[in-house]
């Protein structure tokens, strides 16, 4: 029997219609531990709330148009709009093959396919027209042979610089490599690629994270990890296949845009909390279009002025901006008043009293003591104490970042807590009493509700200082917890004792080492022999990789003297309080739930075998 090697056409027409089929067939939670083997639990969740499988691309080589539209239709591959050139595919062909970009016409196709929910895919094709004869032809063959330009893409629901930043790392946890990216100014939409882990079960070998806008510093930062692999000839970011003059000149202007990108950062931060101050997401509508002018009105501002501010905002994708006005995003209506999980509480904060603090950061790096003290005249809790409007809305600002806690009821230690029939420090005759966990400074009870929803037969306690505790219980009346929670308004040396559970959720990084060590040791003298402490915080990366925690730990230094650490900074403050750390496990936002149990006392020296046992003991 003989057979024949297929043709190139047939090459692409196969390729087509596996990667239309893979499409349809998979989703986003079953690809991404496919993709990073270990990857699962709470991290699992994190990077599948984040970012949605969208497609998978391949490379193809037509001799026309007209063919590869055919193939297309013979995989039920339907589109309507217009190829639009790419940028970042044209750059890596040109890189490898040693061509000038501007002869290599690569070109994108986004035909719809629908997944196994009926969600809305892409396959995603990159054509470079390769007519017979042509002398890209050896470019096509090798290609087609090693299939680099073959991902998948998991479009990033939040264009947030944090939440990418926060992503990043989590890949890199878990072995994805920078592996290039670029800017497409066609589709005003950044692209980073990562290679995955040699043991991934997929038979693609990349990933790509794409985000709507433009995000030069993480692009950078991406793409420093690997120099050399920069693809995209948006200015600031050059192949290093232009010409020697255009190098010079990329050379000099790529960190100079970088540090003007980074100067204005503070421009960002009071843009947003200006929007916040004066209401604007709840003026605007994402459906409605209005103008600058008809939401001056409506907000009490300058026409003109917040014209200009809602373009400065359409930068950061809070608005959009139309022929008929402005409309507002899903990132912008995280700032209503009334949104679930708003943030705009946090808004405030950072563009108000901790823009303030921040900005003696010279203070703090000169002397080591809070910022927030030097220009307050007082430390940070006893400020806010003071003023209660002010207070009230650092509670909100702290439960507009409660979605790090969707995991934590889950956990192996209140799971079993609520499994019990009761409380294995229960007195003789209560052995059906539920299990009790002790919130340690609480705040407004958002984690504990939390606890108490998930698991109906536990009892909480909520210590907390008596400002915070009217509120706290107005929290868990509303959430149906209330009956099985009681208050206590304290300080740390009035932790509860004989609890099953203790809670210490962003307490510790408050602090500096020697007021956490007491915190512990408070914690420590309350906890019976079998209770278990979880601690919540953001923990500082063991290898220098990009973390929301290094920015929290500068601003901690700054408005409370506290700090964020490693595991291993936790697990000595816990061993000098008696604690043993025994594991930690992440949470969303950046954070990390850290488990301890007190530590076990040391076994009495036995005496040697042909001593009598009381002889053991010193005379006297």
């Amino acid at each position: 029997m003989t057979t024949t090697t297929p043709t190139t056409a047939q090459d692409d027409a196969t390729s087509l219609r596996r990667t239309a089929a893979f499409v349809r067939e998979h989703d986003t939670a079953s690809l991404l531990p496919l993709l990073l083997p270990g990857l699962a639990g709470p991290e699992l969740r994190a990077l599948a709330r984040h970012c949605r499988f969208a497609h998978a691309a391949l490379l193809v080589f037509p001799p026309d148009l007209p063919t590869l539209h055919a193939q297309l239709a013979a995989c039920g591959l339907a589109f309507d709009a217009p190829p639009v050139p790419s940028v970042v595919v044209r750059e890596r062909l040109a890189r490898r093959h040693g061509y000038d970009p501007a002869g290599l016409d690569v070109r994108i196709l986004r035909p719809a396919a629908l997944g196994p929910g009926r969600e809305r895919r892409e396959v995603e094709v990159f054509a470079l027209t390769v007519p017979p004869g042509s002398p890209l032809a050896p470019v096509a063959a090798h290609e087609r042979a090693h299939r680099h330009e073959a991902h998948l893409a998991f479009e990033v629901e939040s264009a947030d610089p944090l939440v990418l930043r926060g992503l990043c790392a989590l890949l890199a946890r878990h072995g994805a490599h920078a592996d290039g990216g670029g800017y497409n100014p066609h589709e005003d939409g950044t692209v980073l690629y990562f290679t995955v882990p040699a043991d991934s079960g997929s038979a693609y070998r990349r990933l790509e994270l794409h985000a709507h806008g433009e995000h030069p510093d993480i692009l950078a930062a991406h793409l420093g990890d690997h120099p050399g692999r920069q693809q995209s000839d948006h200015p600031g970011h050059r192949s290093e296949n232009h010409r020697p003059e255009t190098d010079r000149s990329a050379t000099a202007t790529a960190p100079a845009e970088t540090l003007l990108h980074l100067f204005t950062g503070a421009w960002t931060t009071q843009a947003l909390a200006v929007c916040a101050r004066l209401a604007l997401p709840d003026a605007l509508d994402p459906d409605t279009a209005a103008t600058g002018e008809a939401l001056a009105r409506r907000v009490g501002a300058d026409p003109e002025t917040l014209t200009a501010l809602l373009r400065y905002l359409a930068m950061l994708d809070v608005v959009t901006e139309h022929p008929d006005g402005f409309r507002l995003t899903g990132l912008g209506a995280l700032l209503r008043a009334d949104a679930p999980g708003s943030m705009r509480s946090l808004a405030l904060m950072y563009g108000g009293p901790f823009y303030r603090s921040f900005a003696g950061l010279e203070h703090t790096a000169r002397t080591g003591r809070p910022a927030f003290d030097h220009l307050f005249g007082e430390n940070h809790f006893d400020h806010f104490a003071r003023d209660p409007e002010l207070a009230g809305l650092f509670d909100q600002s702290m439960a507009a970042s409660s979605p790090m806690f969707e995991p934590l009821p889950a956990h192996p230690v209140l799971a079993a807590a609520a499994a019990r029939t009761g409380s294995p420090g229960a007195a003789p005759g209560t052995a059906t009493a539920p299990a009790t966990v002790v919130d340690v400074a609480g705040g407004n009870g958002e984690l504990l509700g939390r606890v108490l929803a998930a698991h109906p037969g536990l009892h909480g306690i909520l210590l907390e200082r008596p400002h915070v505790v009217d509120a706290a219980r107005r929290r868990l009346d509303e959430a149906g917890c209330g009956t099985r929670c009681d208050y206590r308004a304290g300080d740390f040396a009035d932790v509860p004792a004989g609890a099953d559970v203790y809670l210490l959720s962003r307490v510790l990084h408050d602090w500096d080492d020697a007021r956490c060590r007491e915190i512990l040791r408070h914690c420590a003298r309350a906890m019976p022999a079998h209770a278990d402490l979880l601690i919540v915080e953001r923990l500082l990366p063991d290898d220098g990789s990009l973390s929301l925690a290094t920015a929290w730990d500068l601003h901690m230094r700054c408005n409370t003297g506290g700090r964020e650490r490693r595991a291993d900074h936790y697990g000595r403050l816990l061993a000098d309080a008696g604690l043993e750390l025994l594991g930690h496990s992440p949470l969303p936002l950046g954070a990390a739930v850290l488990h301890a149990r007190r530590a076990a006392l040391p076994a009495p020296a036995r005496p040697p075998r042909d001593t009598p046992a009381h002889a053991a003991a010193p005379a006297g």
